[in-house]
């Protein structure tokens, strides 16, 4: 085989073609950008700067820190950008197990980053046909090179005669090559000879047996034998062995065949071996295929773990077992930690009085006191009425003297059930229940779901704006609520009622405390209902704590800010609130322990 047939049998025409670097995109200029990266989610998406080049997007905190080197880079190379189905304004890029969620201003900025990447991808090279073209050849040999070199060790040891007999065909070839050689000069010889020349000899030979005749080249013919000897002489100017060669040739073509023969014995031995082999490796290909398939079906249907898309909202990715699951685990390990801060925490005592009690009287002077009467009134009417009757009031739970009723409520897909509890407490006043319930500097002692809080404005005595932020529970978004808490004193009508004390948390707007992106604003409107009452003492002894009972009616409207799983909200609800009426009672029932009645 010759050296322009070997090169044919693996090259293509394509491989004459000028060849260029490849290396880096050429004609494609750099392209860069504001774009909003999701981080976290405590920070959420923030601004950053993206710069497109080479192929290799790059992102900084901002353009005048570029100097200072990326925060990060994915190669483009085998990234898969998604537009995302819902967001118009976004786009995921992800490689492997990396995911940049990122959003543009607008739909048309984002098409624009889009169509760049899409650029910079193509004139790297990568996935291209004419790529694949230029480097067929370079392919297809590599491809044959892994083959041989991923056989086992075991299988070059079985090969081994038949590597030999391949070996002998190869001296077999080289040997016949020669021997046609050789053969071919032989005949290229008697082709030289004249016709008209051995016809003159022949009458020679016939005519004169014994008288010499001079040839033309000054030999002598003087007989048959020398007559024939001199013919092959000229014949066979070389000396060379016909019949030898010929019988070599025989034996050559024989040794062919015979290792042939060989090769086919031994593959056809190994056929069966080779069949199963092949069949175990696509039966085992099979499998990982179909496994890679379903993996990347998952992976479609989920996004990197702790990405926006995890995030509650209507076209969250997890469904509402998920979510739930998540919420509770959320809320076992608050429990948890809470318990163990408790057991550990030593309450400091606070000597502070709580104001005279006529300062509860009146609303005070100040801008909400119309929208404070109008609440307190509202409670008074409203949150006081029976649970029987057409009010629709279901028992979710009942633990001892405590039940608690929802009604169920959904406005746009969003849940806003009021709730309303009812429960007895002994030794304990309804106003010393409403003081605690109230004062800010007890709070972080018994509410265990807030995170921080601060007082925004103090309105009056009996009033304040405060602002605080509850703990986020994942994969809920974390809320804030901004709310006006009054304390009300409220005096019976009929001197056998007991009096009525009252504190009412409702949602306000405050210019110093403006919603935010990093929490849900949450609307509330609460009622913490309490009366007491007394049983009179034995004979002449005093009244003691043993002698009064507080009597709490505890309303709450809630409307969460966002979008969550109704069965989760409803199920987090009727957790939660008897475990924060227990907790908040057996607080203040420890704190006046001992401590002097306060009515």
């Amino acid at each position: 085989m010759s050296d322009n047939q070997s090169w044919n049998s693996s090259g293509s025409e394509e491989d004459l073609e000028p060849r260029e670097d490849y290396g880096h995109p050429v004609g494609v200029v750099e392209f860069s950008g504001v774009l909003s990266k999701w981080t976290n989610y405590i920070h959420g998406w923030q601004d950053r700067w993206v710069v497109l080049k080479n192929n290799t997007l790059s992102y900084y905190k901002s353009q005048d820190e570029t100097e200072y080197g990326c925060r990060g880079s994915l190669c483009l190379s085998k990234a898969v950008i998604t537009p995302h189905e819902f967001d118009e304004c976004r786009l995921d890029i992800s490689v492997n197990d990396s995911v940049w969620y990122l959003r543009a201003q607008d739909p048309e900025r984002r098409n624009r980053w889009i169509e760049f990447i899409e650029l910079h991808r193509a004139d790297s090279g990568y996935g291209s046909e004419s790529s694949l073209r230029r480097h067929g050849s370079m392919l297809s040999l590599t491809s044959a090179t892994s083959g041989y070199s991923a056989t086992s060790t075991s299988s070059f040891k079985k090969g081994h005669s038949l590597r030999e007999k391949l070996a002998e065909m190869e001296t077999f070839r080289d040997i016949l090559c020669r021997q046609v050689d050789t053969l071919q000069k032989y005949f290229d010889s008697c082709a030289d000879v004249s016709k008209d020349e051995l016809q003159r000899d022949k009458i020679v030979e016939d005519d004169e047996d014994d008288f010499p005749n001079t040839r033309t080249d000054g030999e002598f013919l003087h007989n048959n034998n020398g007559s024939k000897e001199k013919l092959f002489q000229s014949l066979n100017p070389k000396g060379i062995d016909f019949k030898g060669e010929a019988i070599t040739f025989k034996a050559t073509t024989a040794g062919i065949l015979a290792t042939l023969s060989h090769c086919i014995d031994l593959m056809v031995k190994r056929e069966d071996s080779w069949q199963k082999r092949l069949d175990k490796e696509m039966e085992k290909r099979r499998r990982i295929e179909e496994g890679y398939k379903s993996a990347l079906n998952e992976l479609k249907k989920k996004s990197h773990f702790g990405g926006p898309d995890y995030e509650e909202g209507p076209n969250s990715l997890i469904n509402e077992d998920e979510f739930f699951d998540a919420v509770e685990a959320a809320l076992d390990r608050q429990d948890k930690i809470e318990e163990q801060s408790q057991a550990e925490k030593t309450r400091t005592e606070r000597s502070t009085p709580p104001p005279p009690e006529d300062i509860y009287s009146t609303s005070g002077t100040h801008r909400f006191n119309d929208k404070v009467e109008e609440m307190v009134q509202n409670h008074m009417t409203y949150s006081l009425q029976d649970v029987g009757g057409d009010a629709n009031w279901q028992l979710v739970v009942e633990e001892g003297e405590m039940k608690v009723y929802r009604r169920e409520v959904e406005e746009n897909g969003i849940v806003l059930d009021p709730l309303k509890a009812t429960h007895s407490v002994k030794g304990v006043t309804g106003h010393e229940v409403c003081h605690y319930f109230w004062d800010t500097a007890y709070r972080n002692d018994w509410e265990t779901t807030i995170e921080n809080f601060n007082l925004v404005e103090r309105l009056s005595d009996n009033a304040a704006i405060i602002y605080q932020t509850h703990k986020r529970v994942w994969p809920a978004s974390q809320r804030d609520v901004l709310y006006l808490s009054a304390m009300r004193k409220i005096l019976a009508n009929n001197e056998n009622d007991p009096d009525t004390w009252l504190v009412c948390n409702f949602s306000v707007d405050h210019d110093e405390a403006q919603p935010s992106s990093r929490c849900v604003r949450a609307k509330i409107n609460i009622g913490m209902i309490c009366q007491t009452l007394v049983s009179p003492p034995e004979g002449d002894k005093e009244i003691s704590r043993d002698n009064i009972l507080c009597r709490i009616t505890y309303v709450a409207n809630v409307n969460p800010g966002g979008w969550a799983p109704a069965s989760v909200l409803r199920a987090v609800a009727k957790r939660e609130y008897p475990k924060f009426l227990k907790r908040f009672t057996s607080y203040v029932q420890e704190k006046t322990a001992g401590k002097p009645i306060l009515f």
